[in-house]
């Protein structure tokens, strides 16, 4: 029944495809058989609770090969109907174009962005690691499960896999598995014509072990899969790569060409595939009873896995009650009420934002046991790690001590972002991650899906402006504000003050959705209205008697010249009214009344300062404000002198809010 099972990943991958007249089919072809020996003989799941905590994942980081990802999930019963596979790629279908986490049940994270998946297959295993090391007991397994993972040329091209699993070697993730579908192909042709390296050679050298399984002169050889898996498991110190050798679109008239990567086999092809594989059915998407009592099994022998881990957790709960709470606590994503915790809004002094913010971290990181993260290769600068104390030792996240919650990402800005998408896809952890902000740039597609994921990964971004100062141009945030702005689902705190940070940390670790901490490296002052009115977007700093004659708007460094101006303008009779905005998109979020409040529709003349790109703040602005911004580079020079120089003073916020007046 294996071999029908294996043509039956095919024919359906294939059959949705040609119907959607739009797809991929040449992976789910050539790969079926590694997917079929895995599922089926070594997978761990149940389909009756597919979100079970001690679950194997399985990631297909070479996403566009989606219709692989989705037969399995409806052959292996995890609830997707035959309509569903009839519907790939259509509008409202639960099989989109690329797995999508949280849209399909079944799938772990959204793939499609090359590489994108074996750098969360990392972060799974690093909190697999992790929380085994935190909670297992002799006797007591309760967090023992693989990561595994097929990638293709194209992953492997990509950079982010190359940090990746540097990282992971490094670690000595041994619970990690990938398969490489090595088929030779990319959509322009031959991967000789780009892409010529020793992959295996390249692998060792990152501390990965290699095994190879030849299924171009075997093909649907499960026996040399389920060896090599096998084998892969014995290695404790290292994560695996199984070299498949495949041919792309086996079966098809179109085998081994570059014209069945990404494009239908046609209706002729397909008919002639379902005759070479001698595939039984005549009607579309029909599959032998069979298959599905042989694929129900694996379901099956999940279930009770399940089951005898749930009697295993029961006895671990009467012998570690403290322990198996937190667990439980972790799992659940639950962490005490931040909001609550006076100690975190005291500051007293001039500090820079990641100054409060590391200070604010450290007291969160006490409270929140779930908390892990770190830099990449910066924690000393953006003061991104947690402290150890008589009372708590963090320790670093090391082969030896996996317990350790500060991790050392290196300088690999994109697969930290990815890896700590993993991390907080795997469950268990509240995970967070540090860089300065100009390095955003390096992490940007990781935390777009972040957002399109809907996970609440941090990202601390410090240096975030010509503050920087004498590192120059190539380190000074001008676009990367409104580039996170425009992010759907991603909120951008940029706090004035430590009062402030607070209030973004909190929003940060109790929403859904991503958060980008933007901080500075100048000291600010601390103000003495600020606090938890930040969690609200923007809100009313400083006012003034009556209504305002002017608004001064700012986020971050800039509110200082604003209030400086508001004194300036009340010395002339002017009355201004300060607004913080450290958050444009919580402040969206606030009902038209509340927004009213803080900025009246008929208070015409306005001043927004922010020393980034101009473009996020028109809205704001309206048709008679100023914006003092960024509209070129910055410079090399201290941080005073190109605060002058750009116009971010109190002097020219005074000068542009008579302007405005006088509009």
């Amino acid at each position: 029944m294996k071999q029908t099972t294996i043509n039956a990943i095919r024919i359906l991958s294939a059959e949705a495809i040609q119907k959607a007249n739009s797809g991929h089919p040449g992976l789910p072809l050539g790969a079926a058989p590694i997917a079929y020996t895995l599922w089926q003989n070594f997978l761990k799941f149940n389909n009756n609770d597919p979100k079970w905590d001690d679950r194997d994942r399985f990631i297909l980081s070479a996403g566009h090969g989606s219709m692989l990802d989705y037969s399995l999930l409806y052959l292996y019963g995890f609830g997707l109907a035959k309509e569903d596979l009839e519907n790939f790629r259509q509008l409202g279908s639960k099989t989109p174009g690329h797995p999508e986490y949280g849209h399909t049940v079944g799938v772990e994270t959204t793939t499609g962005p090359l590489g994108q998946g074996i750098a969360n297959a990392v972060g799974m295993a690093v909190a697999e690691a992790h929380l085994a090391a935190k909670f297992n007991r002799e006797g007591f397994p309760v967090v023992d499960h693989y990561t595994y993972a097929i990638v293709g040329d194209g992953c492997l091209e990509e950079g982010i896999s190359y940090e990746a699993c540097s990282f992971a070697g490094t670690h000595e993730l041994g619970k990690l598995i990938v398969f490489y579908d090595d088929n030779d192909i990319t959509i322009e042709g031959n991967t000789d014509i780009t892409f010529k390296e020793n992959v295996t050679a390249r692998f060792k050298a990152q501390n990965w072990q290699v095994l190879h399984v030849d299924l171009v002169a075997k093909p649907d050889n499960v026996t040399a899969i389920a060896g090599a898996i096998r084998v892969a498991k014995l290695e404790t110190k290292k994560p695996t790569l199984i070299v498949c050798k495949t041919k792309i679109g086996y079966g098809t008239p179109l085998e081994g060409s570059h014209k069945c990567h990404g494009s239908p086999l046609g209706v002729e092809n397909l008919q002639k595939t379902k005759e070479k594989l001698g595939w039984p059915c005549t009607e579309a998407f029909e599959v032998p009873e069979e298959v599905l009592k042989h694929t129900a099994k694996a379901g099956m022998r999940g279930a009770e896995m399940e089951n005898e881990w749930k009697a295993m957790f029961e006895e671990y709960e009467k012998a570690y009650p403290e322990l198996a709470e937190e667990y439980k606590k972790a799992m659940a994503g639950e962490i005490v009420d931040l909001a609550s915790v006076e100690d975190l809004f005291k500051f007293e002094k001039p500090m820079a934002t990641r100054q409060t913010s590391a200070v604010v971290l450290n007291k969160v990181a006490a409270l929140v046991p779930s908390l892990m993260g770190g830099s990449a290769d910066l924690a000393p600068s953006n003061l991104s790690d947690m402290k150890n104390t008589d009372a708590i030792t963090y320790g670093d996240f090391q082969p030896g001590s996996y317990e350790g919650r500060n991790m050392h990402f290196g300088i690999r800005e994109h697969a930290m972002a990815a890896i700590a998408n993993g991390m907080q896809l795997h469950g268990g952890i509240h995970a967070y991650c540090s860089t300065f902000f100009i390095f955003s740039d390096y992490c940007k597609h990781a935390m777009r899906l972040s957002a399109l994921m809907n996970i609440p990964v941090v990202y601390i971004l410090t240096h975030d402006s010509i503050g920087v100062g004498e590192d120059g141009p190539t380190h000074e945030p001008v676009e990367q504000l409104i580039a996170l702005r425009s992010i759907p689902n991603m909120k951008v705190y940029r706090p004035a003050d430590g009062k402030e940070t607070a209030a973004a940390w909190i929003s940060a670790l109790t929403g859904t959705a991503p958060t980008a901490l933007v901080l500075t490296r100048q000291n600010l002052p601390q103000y003495a209205n600020s606090g938890l009115e930040a969690l609200k977007g923007g809100y009313v700093l400083e006012d003034c008697e009556g209504t305002p004659d002017v608004l001064l708007i700012a986020s971050g460094s800039e509110v200082e010249q604003c209030v400086g101006a508001k004194a300036g303008l009340a010395k002339e009779g002017i009355n201004a009214r300060v607004i913080s905005m450290p958050c444009f998109e919580e402040f969206e979020k606030q009902t038209a009344e509340y927004k009213e409040s803080v900025m009246p529709a008929a208070v015409k003349a306005r001043v927004c300062v922010e020393a980034g790109s101009p473009y996020s703040w028109y809205k704001y602005a309206g048709d008679k404000g100023e914006i003092i911004a960024m509209s070129t580079f910055g410079a090399s020079g201290p941080a005073p002198l190109l605060f002058k120089q750009f116009g971010f003073t109190v002097e020219n916020v005074v000068e542009k809010a008579k302007i405005s007046l006088a509009k």
